[in-house]
């Protein structure tokens, strides 16, 4: 028991019942004992004669609760989450946990717990998009390999345009963080114009070679590629991974690229930008720098946005990705099965979780 005391790990409750027993056993009595834990005799009585009846076991363990705990029978249990996965209340998209219980005629707690432990959760909705490009498979065997076998002597960089990055002003001052209470602001604003923000992910190191422009058309897009021709060294091929947008196919690109035969495009399939890491870049500034943040102009967007790439240029962390094609496809397949079988038209809806980058 003295051990027990010793123990950070022993509950409070535990160490009160011990005092009484060792203070006993030390020839205090209970008056004294009532006096020195603040307690009622009626306590010091009950834990000594607990200790007597059933020994250490008797005060470490608490007795039974009295009266009897609720149960509900399989055959109930089987029925809610049946009708949690096949039906929608009348007046409702989904079902809560009252909407729910008043249906079946049990408690709101017991439709918590069922849901719990079959991990339903109709209150939450993810989306996802399919792509029906006849090349899905060649492009996504393509740019994974490229992710998990970068060429030698080449540089591997991942391309896109974040458009319509607004400049919002929040309406009235921020108010600051406090000790239990969060930074707030106004949820209206003011606009102040948009900038389109030219990105392109190093593969191999994690550095960012960006631009703002106003707008994102095939002239900004050649203008981005003449900055990055000028930032690498001339003796390297770059490989591009992009996306399937107008301005990355407008002739006057072409004509560009094929002029200069050390490029080298790499296509994700249609309605599959997440396949570029550079997305992966545009959510993280998008998190840390754009969202939270207040600009009264333009010029003061681009600013905090460039300001955001050298900082994170400096300290520089690459973007791994972590599954084999064959994985991904698999899953696809296995996604458009279950599709069919729910009556739809075959159609792809990948589960991301497990092939997204992340930071090495």
């Amino acid at each position: 028991m003295e051990e027990l005391v010793r123990s950070g790990n022993t509950p409070q409750k535990v160490i009160f019942r011990i005092g009484i027993v060792l203070g006993a056993a030390d020839g205090i009595s209970n008056s004294q004992l009532v006096r020195n834990l603040g307690t009622t005799k009626s306590s010091v009585l009950k834990w000594r004669a607990r200790y007597r009846e059933k020994g250490l076991e008797g005060i470490l363990d608490d007795a039974p609760r009295s009266g009897r705990r609720k149960t509900i029978s399989a055959e109930k249990e089987a029925a809610i989450v049946e009708a949690t996965l096949q039906t929608k209340p009348s007046q409702a998209t989904h079902w809560s946990t009252r909407t729910m219980a008043d249906a079946q005629g049990v408690s709101d707690t017991t439709i918590h717990r069922i849901w719990k432990a079959h991990r339903l959760q109709p209150h939450r909705v993810e989306t996802f998009k399919f792509s029906r490009d006849p090349q899905f498979v060649a492009k996504v065997r393509d740019v994974v390999g490229l992710y998990l076998n970068p060429p030698e002597k080449a540089l591997v960089l991942c391309v896109d345009e974040k458009s319509q990055i607004q400049a919002l002003d929040r309406t009235q001052p921020i108010l600051p963080l406090r000790p239990g209470v969060p930074e707030r602001q106004t949820h209206d604003y003011k606009r102040h114009g948009t900038t389109t923000l030219f990105a392109a992910l190093n593969l191999i190191d994690g550095k960012v070679i960006a631009e703002c422009l106003p707008r994102h058309r095939h002239q900004e897009f050649l203008r981005f590629l003449r900055r990055i021709d000028r930032a690498v060294s001339a003796d390297l091929d770059i490989h591009i991974v992009l996306d399937n947008y107008g301005t990355h196919t407008h002739p006057e690109v072409k004509k560009w690229l094929d002029a200069r035969p050390r490029y080298r495009l790499h296509f994700t399939p249609t309605s599959a930008s997440w396949l570029n890491l550079v997305e992966r870049f545009f959510a993280e500034i998008t998190q840390r720098r754009i969202r939270r943040g207040t600009f009264r102009s333009v010029p003061e967007l681009e600013n905090a946005v460039l300001d955001y790439v050298r900082a994170r240029n400096k300290n520089p962390k690459p973007f791994s990705w972590t599954t084999k094609s064959s994985t991904l496809l698999r899953k696809v397949r296995r996604a458009t099965l279950l599709n069919s079988e729910a009556g739809h038209r075959a159609a792809v809806g990948i589960d991301l979780k497990g092939c997204l980058a992340r930071h090495q």
